[in-house]
């Protein structure tokens, strides 16, 4: 093997190797993923459920891996294969292993179907010398190794033998090789394609060919942290060929140039490397021309001078002058160029300085500005001018602004890129000027496209949406090219194929770039934001997110603002993009007045540069301009970066498409540029970016693995060994029988003309089964031989011993004989006795002549047939010499036809080719017109969309402004009543002096109650960890179930054989829901009424559409007609061209050829003539035709216009319906799913229902506790009374102390005023405490009256309080039991957290096992479909012939049987009637209770709104209202007619906005109607086609009753288990029933509770109005004794303690009003978490409700599992009241511990801490709902086309009955599995529902507590109130609580 060999070939003694081939078949290898590896080899040792144990191969380290994340390995026969399509098992870990074992061979070229994989090896190989060029030439593809000579081979030689442009597309990361793979493409076809006619001509084009290369090099390309000559730009290389083969000429076109590097790069990076060869090779004279300096004293080379090892500057620049030479670039042209390359570097080394008042930039040093200035022929002032203060035009006239120092530098920066950028153009199209000065007629070409690959960074910029928008394309063309080519191979192989174009696959994701409108993609809103003056990229991602927020491929990022603004799905990943200054790239703007200088350039070489000048983007056409009116966009004048690149690209795509696509996929091994080491990880990122594992996927689909029927047959036969019978057979047949005799799928394999078709895996099976075979014949083998040789050996042993018997038998005669006389006479005689042996030897001899002679005469018979044969041969032979001779003279005169005729189509395809350049170009110009107008059309549409949007918006501004004065008016007012309130406040002093006495009772009462609470909280916090135990239980039951889910998610896998037979039920479910939906419709009746006007002018908006739709058509005729009179133009444009070329070759002819060439010229003349007058008709009529387009193009775009409000509207409504008929539909699917496992569970239930009886032992267990609990509650409640009398005696203490707070009044007024500025209803109440003070004076005589009476009334008082006493040490007992409940709760929640961990892991593997089961699944269904069509096929032919045979026999039957089916049929539509209308009489229940519910919301929305006048109110206002709030109640009212009076003309607009959505959801629901009426009459002919089925069946199940008898036994096994089950159902029966007597025993507590409230309520009533009389009786005592002294001495103490007890009193103020604002914000997050509780129980009753109608048509079982269901709902009841008297007791606890002072905060917080928990907790259960709801709408969609599917086959399919019987089966397996899966996930809800309502009762309970205690607290704070106020404000109270639940529905108002 030589050395080039050993780089090319693979050595097939290792591959081949037999260890490896039996290693491979003992152990069952795999692939599992590795961190460091990638992947590893191990061998499965166990399997456990959905994980395995594996080995690994090279530690044998055991390890535990999912079966999701383990990969087949391919059998060793594949090891290091040449095209990785081959392979039997297709997937990540084999690509990557064979890969790495070809490139540590050294072979770094691989196949991978359409795909060359390319690596870079950093090392040169000896594969590219010109022995390597011939040994590659003229040979096919699979004749040789990979190379990507062999590619430009098979391109070449497709191009010439198919006259079909070819294209090669190089692409990858930056030093993955495209460059040099590129150079070695050009290489070859310049040796290969070179012309021999001039040897001097042929080496100039093609030197030139190859020098192209290094001078783009030079200036293109540049060194990179990764690549030392990356090119920085992208090339498309065009080389064109003549007829014959030979290069005629070349083109290159660039994209992308990178020219920021010109000016910055990064560190360790070079800019281009012309910039060094100048500076390094230039001479003495010519670095004086250009200025040149050293490297340091430039600015834009940011790393001075970076060198590259190997690589030597100056013999480059020596090389790149050479270039110059032979591509014919002039010496002056060269010095221009390196004259702007020196003035670029120039541009850099300009500064500028702020001046030192303003912020205007200065030129300090103009040196270098001169050199600039010099070196591109221009003028240094006006140059300097230009940059610091340029013309800017404002209006109609210029003006010079003044540019600050970042203005002047970043102008400077922008022209250093635009010098340089214009010069690489130059640069490009001078070269294309040289490759195409040959003047010979490319008739074909080869593209080479060397671009960059897929590009992933952390952030990703403009330029890599470009180039990711590129592969997005390329990757496109690869996926229709590869699944064209397959559709090919299967056709001419005659396979059924149902072909299917990947390429649309990526279609979402490029329109989303690239789609210019409705909705516009990213480019286009780029485009169209660089048109506003005050667009930035924040506005333009913020449009991005508008527009295209809910695109698949479109997701808003999850990181930082600051790190990716929007994400885009490509087909390798996902990317973030940052938008930082893309609309300053985009537009890329320069200074316009310096380009004008440099226009006029003295240098000649410049001026050509900056030619059109007309056609950049001013700096002042940017957001840098300042000026007001600067900003003036000229629309036309300019294209920004996007446009012309989407352009570009589309012509090379276009390009693309017309050729013959070959893929070269170049890959980087490591970062470290190391030969022979290769990164796992980094690798397989390349190859998913490069579409490799993209291509590989779509191979998955089809049949990749195919074999020859010769060496399958040689291959395989070992496993048929007796199914091939003997003698010769057709390969096809042979193999035919052999899969027959595997017993194979037939939907795995596909025989056709030439070849075995396998699906991935097949061989790999079939080579396990072959080892297998294999090592059983040689154990055979080896069996035998053994047997054989020890059998020989035996008998060798068996000989030995005779002959040693003998031996010595004759040993012992001798010794007898030896000494005998006559022994040894005749020993000495017998030798001369020979007369005797004469005689023998006679007769032998006769014998031997006897046969000789026999012989002799056999052979002369034989010679004389043997001469008789020649004759016979020679005469045949002299018959076929002259046949012969007569066959080569027939072919002689057909080669000379044949050569004439390739003459005569060379010539004629020349022509052809010149004309087909004509049309392009005329095409080009036509399509570049048309999307010109089509532009123009779109801004027209969009300037007249932001019209309407600032019609829109001034409207709602002069709204806004009437609303505005509206409410200046009213404040007004306001003003006016609070002036008339302050004057009535000085004459109410008095009154609030009383007021003042009571704050400090109650201020006592709070010190003495605060600490009781102390004690109350210990108790609390202990119930609080009893519930934590509990939940610890509960957590370890959680797990338990965990477990069995587990187990039961390998039974998952059956589902894939159920999914058909729920089709039906689906469909059915769907046909109930169109019913529903037309229900609703009839009760929208009224609304569509409304909607007729809008109607109408949709069918005016129909009929316009329909007439332009017939403009259109016309328009279309038209453009067909001038199309068939182009072609009949240019045919004969054809015949003028051939006639043309026969009338010049034969110009020396006779005359009367001159004639007739004469006559033809006229007759061309007249066509031409006829031809021009039929262009211009077409022309006319085209004119009229676009008159009449323009003119209704103006009528439909004022009715669009209108259309468009409408449509945007009911568009709206239409998706919201939709959404909800999706929930509906998906929750419906969970069900059945749920069903399904429910169904698989029972058979465990026997197991389960012993944990339910220790359950129930263990509740009975916490149920005696609590009744001790309660006993200790109540003997708590003792200690609380004797504190009560303490506050009593206080009470009476403090009522003594009023009289003397008189010198307070001033302070309380000051506060008073404060708040009547807040709120506006004190001005009343102020006016009603006036009549409460006469009435109080009033009651003040009454009471001199009754003093009395007073003593007999203390009395009872006093034994009415010791009843109270024991009361209210009961409800110090609830509270204890509150704060149990509270810790318990607290447990729960910790345990909550971990649950939701484990399931979220739990969920992730679903989601892969999900994902494998789905693929399996698609699999399953294509191979259905594939086996479907082979069946209809076949018996579509057995049906026909028996229809020959039987045809006159069977038309009585026929008969018969037709009319038995029409009365089955209408037997079954009679069934089917009935049940329909029960469906409707259901439907229409539900409807009625729906109204119910609406009118039920409606009245507590107005319950909301009366309430919600009391949600912003203070706690000084709450307390202040309970004394008053009889007296209030008018004002009350008045205040809510306000409210009402503001919220009625909301309501009125809601209203208007609901009557336009019903109209819209009117018109959609009829849409909806006319569909589903569509699919009523599918599913009708569906129905008649499955009865006709299951006529057929009923035979088909005579003939099985084996399998019936089968049935019956699972059937009797299926009844134990419903016993089983019974006996759970009826032990959970007994459960709830010790339950509701637990509950019962609850609510008689809660009776007793209210009892003694309201008693208490009494006496407490009682009570303090004696107290209010013996206040008066002592205040009148008081008077009369006229103690002045000792009053003034009580007054003096009075205000100091006054003075302590307001601050304290302000204090506990504001502490209170922070813990009412903390507890409103707990009460609307809880009111939050209960409504999406409340929903989704809504939503899945309605779901429940629905599945039991479905479950009632079912079998006996369904309706068990039903019954199931609804006990377990009763239990889910029962624990959510539980719940929300938990949630009551929270709410209580955290107001009882607000009321604590500051030291109890950090509780709250901690439970703030917990509750937000719960909230992310609900959060992430929402976010996976809707994970899983976006899942099953998928598996929905896909659900739908299979359904398609089956329904067409079973139109196909009606006789078939082996088929349906087959389906039928696997779809009952499929409803099994799905309804255990339902059942499995239904629980689960369960589960979680369980323990958020217990959350809830806990939280319920604690409001209901905490609400007692307070009223307590203020009954016995204040005596003075009757019972009559007591009661409203307690209504109060609770109005306000349920004000603040309904927070979140009715927001409050603001204060204005």
């Amino acid at each position: 093997m030589s050395a080039a060999d050993k780089f090319l070939y693979v050595d097939r003694n290792v591959v081949n190797n037999p260890l490896a081939q039996a290693d491979w078949a003992t152990k069952k290898l795999v692939w599992v993923p590795s961190e460091r590896l990638g992947f590893e080899a191990g061998s499965v040792k166990e399997e456990r459920g959905d994980e395995c144990v594996v080995e690994l191969a090279d530690s044998g380290k055991k390890i535990r891996v999912n079966k999701d994340d383990i990969q087949k390995m391919n059998p060793p026969k594949f090891s290091k294969v040449e095209d990785m399509a081959e392979l039997t098992c297709l997937n990540e870990a084999s690509v990557l292993h064979n890969l790495k074992e070809r490139y540590y061979s050294g072979l770094i070229y691989t196949y991978s179907g359409l795909f060359c994989v390319v690596i870079n090896p950093y090392k040169n190989l000896p594969i590219y010398s010109e022995e390597i060029v011939d040994m590659y030439k003229g040979k096919k593809r699979h004749e040789m190794p990979p190379h990507i000579y062999a590619i430009t081979d098979t391109a070449y030689r497709s191009m010439m033998q198919d006259r079909e442009d070819q294209s090669i597309l190089c692409t990858g990361e930056s030093g993955a090789g495209k460059t040099e793979n590129t150079k070695k493409v050009i290489q070859y076809l310049a040796h290969v394609a070179s012309s021999h006619k001039t040897k001097k001509d042929q080496g100039e084009l093609e030197k030139q060919l190859l020098q192209a290369n290094p001078i783009l090099e030079a200036f293109g390309n540049g060194k990179t942290v990764k690549n030392d000559n990356s090119s920085r730009f992208g090339k498309f290389i065009r080389i064109n060929f003549d007829v014959n083969g030979y290069i005629v000429g070349a083109n290159i076109e660039t994209y992308l140039l990178e020219k920021s590097r010109a000016i910055r790069q990064a560190k360790d990076e070079r800019t281009f490397h012309i910039f060094y060869y100048l500076l390094t090779g230039a001479g003495d004279k010519l670095r004086d021309e250009l200025l040149l300096e050293n490297y340091n004293n430039y600015r834009f080379l940011s790393n001075g001078n970076v060198t590259i090892p190997g690589q030597h500057d100056k013999d480059l620049f020596t090389e790149t002058l050479e270039a110059f030479k032979i591509m014919s670039i002039p010496e002056d042209e060269q010095i221009g160029l390196l004259k702007v390359v020196a003035s670029v570097l120039q541009l850099g080394n300009m500064t500028f300085k702020k001046e030192r008042h303003t912020d205007q930039a200065a030129m300090p040093d103009d040196t270098t500005a001169q050199k600039v200035s010099h070196l591109m022929g221009m003028n240094v002032t006006d140059f300097t001018r230009a940059i610091l203060s340029p013309r800017i035009k404002v209006g109609r006239d210029y003006v010079q602004k003044a540019q600050t120092q970042e203005q002047a530098e970043f102008a400077v920066e922008a022209l250093a890129k635009a010098t340089y950028e214009r010069m690489f153009r130059w640069l490009v199209m001078r070269i294309n000027k040289a490759l195409d000065k040959t003047k010979r007629q490319g008739a074909s070409f080869i593209g080479i496209l060397d671009i960059a690959g897929f590009e992933i960074f952390e952030l990703n910029s403009f330029e890599q949406l470009c180039i990711n928008y590129t592969n997005e394309k390329l990757q496109q063309l690869f996926n229709h090219t590869m699944f064209i080519l397959e559709q090919e191979e299967y056709q001419r192989e005659g396979i059924e194929w149902s072909f299917i174009d990947f390429g649309l696959d990526l279609q979402p994701c490029i329109e989303l770039i690239e789609k210019p409108a409705s909705p516009p993609g990213i480019l286009a809103l780029l485009d169209e934001e660089c048109w506003f003056p005050k667009a930035t990229d924040k506005s333009f991602v913020e449009k991005v997110l508008q527009e295209q927020g809910t695109h698949p491929k479109f997701f808003k990022p999850k990181k930082l603002k600051d790190e990716a603004d929007f994400c885009i799905i490509h087909y390798a990943g996902k990317v973030d993009y940052k938008a930082d200054e893309w609309l300053m790239k985009n537009m890329d703007p320069l200074n316009d007045n310096v380009a004008s200088l440099l226009n006029q350039s003295t240098d000649k070489f410049v001026s050509e540069l900056w030619r059109d000048v007309d056609r950049i983007v001013g700096l002042d056409k940017v957001s840098m301009s300042d000026m007001p009116g600067a900003f003036k966009t000229r629309k036309g004048m300019f294209r920004t970066v996007g446009q012309l690149y989407k352009e570009q690209l589309s012509k090379l795509m276009a390009t693309l498409r017309n050729t013959n696509p070959n893929f070269v996929r170049c890959i980087i091994p490591n970062h470290e540029k190391k030969a022979g080491k290769l990164d796992p990880h980094l690798v397989l990122d390349q190859l998913r970016c490069n579409g490799v594992l993209e291509g590989i996927r779509i191979c998955r689909q089809g049949f990749p693995n195919r074999i020859v029927f010769q060496e399958f047959r040689q291959r395989y036969e070992i496993l048929t060994p007796n199914a091939i019978p003997k003698g010769f057979m057709d390969g096809k047949q042979a193999c035919v029988l052999m899969i027959k005799s595997l017993e194979l799928d037939p939907n795995l394999f596909r025989i056709g003309q030439s070849k075995v078709f396998f699906r991935a895996g097949v061989l790999a099976h079939l080579e396990e089964e072959r080892d297998m075979k294999i090592t059983d014949i040689i154990i055979s083998f080896q069996a035998w031989c053994r047997g054989y040789v020890a059998r020989k050996a035996f008998a060798k042993r068996q000989q030995q011993l005779t002959a040693m018997k003998v031996i010595q038998r004759n040993c012992a005669a001798y010794l007898k004989l030896r000494n005998w006389q006559w022994w040894r006479l005749f020993t000495k005689v017998k030798p001369l006795l020979q007369v005797s042996r004469q005689e023998e030897e006679m007769l032998a001899k006769d014998d031997e002549l006897v046969k000789v002679k026999e012989k002799h005469l056999y052979a002369e018979q034989q010679l004389q047939e043997m001469e008789d044969k020649q004759h016979q041969l020679s005469a045949e032979k002299i018959a076929l010499q002259e046949q012969l001779q007569a066959e080569t003279e027939l072919c002689a005169e057909a080669e000379e036809m044949r050569a004439r005729l390739a003459a005569r189509k060379q010539e004629l395809e020349e022509i052809l080719h010149d004309l087909e350049a004509r049309v392009e170009e005329e095409e080009e110009r036509a399509s570049h017109l048309s999307s010109e107008k089509k532009k123009m059309q779109q801004n027209i549409g969009d300037l007249e969309q932001q019209l309407d949007e600032e019609e829109a918006a001034r409207q709602k501004l002069q709204l806004e402004k009437v609303t505005l004065e509206a409410k200046m008016k009213k404040i007004e007012d306001d003003v006016m009543v609070l002036d008339d309130q302050n004057n009535k406040l000085n004459k109410e002093k008095k009154l609030m002096e009383e007021r003042i006495s009571e704050f400090t009772t109650n201020l006592t009462e709070e010190e003495e109650k605060s600490k009781s609470l102390q004690k109350l909280k210990t108790k609390h916090e202990a119930m609080i960890t009893d519930l934590e135990d509990r939940l610890r239980r509960e957590e370890k039951q959680r797990q338990e179930l965990e477990k069995n889910r587990r187990k039961l998610d390998g039974d998952f896998n059956e589902i894939h054989d159920q999914i058909s037979e729920l089709q039906a039920q689906i469909a059915e479910l769907r046909a109930q829901l169109a019913k529903k939906e037309e229900e609703l419709q009839t009760a929208l009746a009224r609304i569509e009424e409304e909607a007729a006007q809008k109607n109408l002018a949709q069918k005016k908006i129909r009929e316009l559409e329909a007439q332009l739709s017939e403009l259109q058509e016309d328009l279309e005729l038209e453009r067909q007609a001038r199309t068939k009179a182009e072609k009949h133009r240019r045919d004969l444009g054809e015949e003028l061209e051939a006639l043309k070329t026969e009338l010049e070759d034969t110009l020396d002819s006779t005359a009367a050829q001159q004639e007739l060439r004469s006559k033809r010229e006229t007759e061309v003349s007249h066509l031409k003539k006829s031809l021009d007058d039929e262009a211009k008709v077409h022309e006319q009529l085209l004119v009229e035709m676009r008159q009449k387009h323009g003119q209704a193009f103006d009528e439909l775009n004022e009715q669009l216009e209108q259309a468009k409000r409408n449509k945007v509207s009911m568009e709206k409504a239409k998706q919201a319906l939709e959404s909800e008929r999706n929930e509906l539909a998906i929750e419906m699917q969970t069900l059945m799913q749920g069903k399904g496992d429910s169904e698989h569970r029972r058979k465990k239930a026997e197991g389960q229902v012993q944990e339910l009886l220790l359950k129930h032992s263990e509740s009975e267990r916490q149920r005696l506790e609590q009744a001790e609990k309660l006993a200790k509650v109540q003997a708590e409640l003792e200690s609380v009374s004797t504190v009560l009398c303490d506050v009593e005696g206080k009470s009476i203490k403090a009522t003594k102390d009023c009289s003397v707070v008189e010198s307070q009044l001033q302070d309380i007024q000051e506060l008073l005023q404060e708040e009547t500025r807040q709120k506006l209803s004190h001005s009343t109440r102020l006016r009603q405490l006036e009549d409460e003070q006469n009435n109080l004076r009033e009651q003040l005589e009454e009471e001199e009256e009754a003093k009395r009476n007073v003593e007999k009334q203390l009395q009872t008082v006093q034994a009415q309080l010791l009843e109270m006493k024991k009361r209210v040490e009961q409800d110090a007992g609830c509270l204890e039991t509150t704060e149990e409940g509270k810790k318990r709760l607290q447990r729960d929640l910790e345990g909550l957290n971990q649950r939701m961990e484990e399931k979220c892991s739990a969920f992730e593997k679903l989601d892969k096992t999900k994902t494998r089961v789905q693929q399996e699944l698609d699999d399953l269904l294509v191979d259905q479909d594939h086996l479907r069509q082979i069946v209809s096929n076949l018996e579509k032919k057995q049906k026909k012939f028996d229809q020959m045979l039987a045809e006159e026999k069977n038309i009585s039957a026929r008969y018969a049987e037709e009319r038995d089916k029409a009365e089955a049929e209408a037997r079954e539509k009679e069934t089917r009637a009935l049940a329909l209308t029960r469906e409707l009489d259901s439907m229409m229940d539900i409807k009625d209770e729906v109204d119910r519910n609406n009118k039920l919301l409606r009245a507590e929305m107005e319950d909301l709104v009366s309430s919600k006048d009391d949600v912003g109110k203070s706690v000084h206002e709450l307390e202040k209202a309970k004394r008053v709030m009889d007296q209030q109640l008018e004002e009350m009212r008045t205040q809510l007619e306000e409210l009402e009076d503001e919220l009625q003309g909301t309501e009125d607009a809601k209203l208007r906005l609901e009557v336009n959505m019903q109209a819209m959801k009117a018109q959609y629901e009829r849409d909806l109607s006319g569909r589903d009426e569509m699919g009523e009459e599918k599913k009708r002919a569906l129905v008649k086609q499955v009865r006709e089925m299951e006529m057929e069946l009923e035979d088909e199940r005579k003939q099985r009753s084996a399998a019936v008898a089968g049935r019956k036994k699972l059937e009797l096994d299926l009844k134990e288990l419903e016993a089983g089950i019974d006996n759970a159902n009826k032990n959970r029966d007994e459960a709830l029933k010790q339950l509701k007597k637990i509950q019962a025993q609850m609510k008689d507590l809660i009776r007793e509770l209210e009892d003694t409230r309201m008693s208490r309520e009494e006496i407490l009533a009682s009570s303090k109005e004696t107290e209010k009389k013996l206040k008066g009786m002592e205040a009148e005592m008081i008077q009369m004794q006229e103690e002045l002294a000792a009053a003034e001495r009580v007054k003096r103490q009075a205000q100091q303690e006054r003075d302590e007890l307001q601050d304290e009193i302000n204090n506990q103020a504001s502490k209170n009003a922070q813990a009412v604002e903390d507890r409103r914000r707990m009460e609307a997050r809880i009111a939050q978490l209960e409504e999406e509780l409340e929903e989704e129980q809504c939503n899945t009753e309605l779901t429940n409700d629905r599945l039991k109608k479905a479950v009632l048509q079912s079998d006996q079982m369904n309706v068990e599992l039903t019954a199931e269901r609804s006990t377990c709902q009763r239990v889910e009841g029962a624990r959510c009241q539980l719940e929300r008297q938990n949630k009551e007791l929270k709410l209580k606890l955290q107001e009882l511990e607000g009321t604590v002072k500051s030291k109890y905060k950090a509780n709250m917080a901690a439970l703030e801490s917990k509750i937000a928990a719960l909230e992310e907790q609900l959060d992430m259960e929402t976010r996976e709902r809707q994970g899983a709801t976006k899942l099953v709408r998928r598996t929905e969609k896909k659900l739908k086309e299979v359904i398609l599917q089956v329904d067409d086959e079973r139109r196909n399919t009606e006789q078939y009955k082996d088929q349906v019987d087959k389906s039928n089966s696997r779809m009952k397996q499929l409803k099994r599995q799905l309804e255990e899966a339902e059942e499995e996930a239904q629980r689960a809800n369960a589960n979680r529902r369980k323990l958020q309502r217990e959350l809830e009762d806990a939280s319920e309970s604690a409001d209901v507590m905490n609400r007692e205690v307070s009223t307590l607290k203020n009954k016995l704070r204040r005596g003075d109130f009757p019972f009559t106020v007591r009661r409203t404000v307690t209504r109060a109270g609770i109005e306000s609580d349920e004000d603040s639940e309904a927070k979140p529905e009715t927001p409050e108002p603001k204060p204005e």
